[in-house]
């Protein structure tokens, strides 16, 4: 069973001439096709929204900041101690865009 080509390339060479013909016009559906499914796609994500499962799943996982009260004292009794940085606070306060 031998191949030949020329004859290949004959039976092709109808069906190149008419798809070259509708080549713009397969590209242009194609591309419409794709753009309209990735806009109907996008729309559908966003439109959707988390079940309450979900949500409550997530909510479980968050681990909130704990803030050492001993740590906190500290920081509150320096400030109150020192003038020169309460003033700077006061100046930052009052100007927060100065240099």
């Amino acid at each position: 069973m031998k191949i030949d080509i020329e004859k290949i390339i004959a039976k092709v060479t109808p069906w190149l001439e008419k798809f070259k013909r509708y080549m713009v016009f397969s590209f242009i559906l194609g591309f419409l096709l794709i753009y309209s499914f990735l806009v109907l796609r996008i729309n559908l994500l966003i439109s959707s929204e988390p079940s309450q499962d979900d949500y409550n799943s997530r909510l479980h996982n968050v681990q909130r900041p704990k803030i050492d009260k001993n740590a906190l004292n500290k920081i509150q009794s320096l400030q109150d101690q020192h003038i020169q940085v309460q003033a700077l606070f006061k100046q930052a306060r009052d100007n927060p865009f100065s240099e």
